[in-house]
C-alpha cells in the first residue's frame, strides 16, 4: 500500500464496481433466451425510448418463471449502466411517469369501495391498496434478486435526490424507492461489525471514501485510526457485505478529549485500551446516500457503546468530540442583531484594530485566516466565541423546534447532553469555517439517555451540562 491514497481513487474504485456488475448481470442475462436486449444510445435520444418502454414492460411481464424474470432485470440493469449522465436522467423520468399509477383506475376503486355493501368492502379495498402500487415499484423489486441489485437501487435513489428538484413524477419514484429501501434496511436486518487494519484492503479504500468528517490523509493516517487505542464500528446489510452503511471512529483515551489534532496525531505514542477510561466518538459517517432519512446513526452508537462497555469494563465515559457547523451560518445571519455581542466584547474586539483603524466586526474578523496564530486575537475572541456558541446550541432553534446545529439535533435526539465547549479544538480551514475552531463533547451518560431523548423529543429540551448552560446564560 502506499503512504498517500492515488489522486482519484474514488472514482478508479466506483468504476471497477460498474465493470464488475455489468460482466456479472451480463452472464445472467445471456443465460435465458428471449431476453429483450436494450441497445439504446448512451444519451437515450427520443428514438430509442419507445425501445426502453418495451424493455421495461418485458422485465414486468411475469411469463417464464423467476429465471427469466431475472434475467429480464438483470438486462434492464446494464441497459442503464450502459448511459451516460444525460441518458440516465432520461431513464429514470420515463421510470417515474409510465410506470406511476393509472390515476383513472383509482378513482374508480375509490367511487366502488365508497358505494360497497359490508359484505364487498374487504374486496374492494383490496382492489384499491392494487391500484395504489404503481407498476415501476413491482419493477424496482426485480432487482432484490439480483447480485449488487440493492446496491443498485441505493445508488439509483441517491441520483434521484440530485435529480428530482421540483419534478413531481421524478419525487414520486424517490419516495418509492425510500419506502422500499427502509423496508430492507430495518435495524433488525443489519450486522455490526469492528473494521481493523486486517480487513480487506477493499473495505479500507471505502472508509478513505466515506470518510465525512475529518479527511482520511492516506493509508498512514487511515493505519493510524485503527491502532490497539482506536476503533471503528460500522453497520453493514446482508445484501450489501461489502459495503458500509454508516461507521464509527472511536479514540480510546484518558479523560474527556477536546482537540481534533491531538486525537489524529499519528506521531503521538499508541495508548493501552485497557488503562482507557473514556471512550471518545470522533467521526461519524454516513456512507450511502441513496440511504437518507433511514436513520441508523442512533442505533450505531448505542450498539458501539454496548460493545465497548462489554470489551473494556474499565470505560466509564462515553462522549463525543464533534464539530458546530452550523455556528458561523448562525453567526453570519445574526449579524445585525444588537444583543449579540455584549458592551464589554464590543469595545474588546473594536481595541483589536487601533484607535486609527476602522472598527472590524465579529464576521470580519473571523473572516482571517491567520486569527488563530495571532494572541491578542484568540484572547479576545475566546470569551464571546464560547458564549455565543453555547447560546447557540442550547437556546437556538430550527425547524419544528429542534436544536438549530444538525449535529446537535442528532446527538440530543440520541439522548446525549451538551458537556462541554473545547476551545480552538478543530483550527483546520474547515473547522474554522464551519466552527469558528470550537468542538463540542456531548456525553451519554447511560442512566440519562432515555429521560434526556424524552425530554427533547416531547418539548425541545437541550440537556446540558452546569458550565454550558452557565455559558448560555441560562440556570
Amino acid at each position: 500500500m502506499s503512504e498517500r491514497a492515488p489522486s482519484g481513487f474514488f472514482d478508479n474504485m466506483v468504476d471497477r464496481t460498474l465493470a464488475n456488475l455489468r460482466n456479472v448481470w451480463r452472464e445472467i442475462a445471456t443465460s435465458t433466451r428471449g431476453v429483450l436486449s436494450g441497445g439504446q444510445r448512451s444519451d437515450l435520444p427520443e428514438g430509442d425510448v419507445a425501445q426502453l418502454r418495451l424493455q421495461m414492460q418485458s422485465c414486468l411481464d411475469a411469463s417464464g418463471g423467476e429465471v427469466s424474470a431475472r434475467a429480464r432485470a438483470a438486462e434492464l440493469g446494464r441497459t442503464f449502466l450502459g448511459l451516460n449522465q444525460i441518458g440516465r436522467a432520461r431513464f429514470l423520468r420515463v421510470l417515474a411517469t409510465d410506470f406511476d399509477v393509472d390515476r383513472s383506475e383509482i378513482d374508480r376503486r375509490c367511487a366502488e369501495l365508497a358505494t360497497a355493501a359490508e359484505s364487498g368492502r374487504h374486496v374492494a379495498e383490496i382492489a384499491l391498496r392494487a391500484a395504489l402500487s404503481p407498476p415501476r415499484v413491482r419493477l424496482l423489486r426485480r432487482f432484490n434478486a439480483l447480485p449488487e441489485g440493492v446496491k443498485f437501487l441505493v445508488d439509483r435513489r441517491a441520483e434521484l435526490i440530485e435529480l428530482a428538484g421540483d419534478d413531481l413524477a421524478l419525487r414520486g419514484l424517490a419516495a418509492d424507492l425510500r419506502e422500499l429501501l427502509a423496508d430492507w434496511f430495518d435495524i433488525g436486518f443489519l450486522e455490526l461489525k469492528r473494521i481493523s487494519w486486517d480487513s480487506p484492503a477493499a473495505l479500507l479504500e471505502k472508509l478513505i471514501a466515506y470518510e465525512a468528517v475529518h479527511e482520511i490523509r492516506g493509508w498512514k493516517d487511515l493505519k493510524n485510526r485503527l491502532e490497539a487505542d482506536r476503533r471503528c464500528f460500522a453497520f453493514f446489510h446482508p445484501r450489501m457485505p461489502d459495503e458500509p452503511l454508516i461507521f464509527v471512529e472511536v479514540a480510546l483515551v484518558r479523560g474527556m478529549a477536546g482537540n481534533i489534532h491531538t486525537v489524529l496525531d499519528e506521531t503521538a505514542p499508541h495508548g493501552d485500551p485497557q488503562a482507557a477510561d473514556s471512550a471518545i466518538f470522533y467521526s461519524i459517517s454516513n456512507c450511502q446516500r441513496g440511504l437518507d432519512g433511514i436513520s441508523f446513526g442512533d442505533f450505531l452508537i448505542k450498539r458501539v457503546v454496548d460493545a465497548l462497555a462489554s470489551e473494556l469494563p474499565k470505560l466509564k465515559v462515553f462522549a463525543t468530540l464533534s464539530p458546530v457547523p452550523g455556528f458561523r451560518v448562525w453567526l453570519t445571519q445574526a449579524a445585525g442583531r444588537p444583543d449579540l455581542l455584549l458592551p464589554a466584547e464590543t469595545r474588546t474586539l473594536a481595541a483589536l484594530t487601533g484607535n486609527d483603524a476602522e472598527p472590524q466586526t465579529l464576521e470580519t474578523l473571523l473572516n482571517r485566516p491567520d486569527w488563530p496564530r495571532d494572541p491578542a486575537m484568540v484572547a479576545a475572541l475566546r470569551g464571546p466565541l464560547l458564549r455565543l456558541c453555547a447560546h447557540y446550541l442550547v437556546m437556538e432553534k430550527g425547524r419544528g423546534g429542534r436544536a438549530a446545529d444538525p449535529v446537535a439535533h442528532f446527538h440530543l435526539t440520541n439522548g446525549a447532553r451538551v458537556e462541554r465547549l473545547n476551545w480552538l479544538g478543530d483550527v483546520s480551514a474547515k473547522g474554522l469555517e464551519q466552527s469558528a475552531g470550537i468542538m463540542v463533547n456531548y456525553l451519554y451518560r447511560l442512566a440519562d439517555i432515555e429521560e434526556n431523548h424524552e425530554a427533547y423529543r416531547g418539548e425541545g429540551t437541550v440537556a446540558a451540562g452546569p458550565a454550558v448552560r452557565q455559558l448560555a446564560g441560562k440556570r
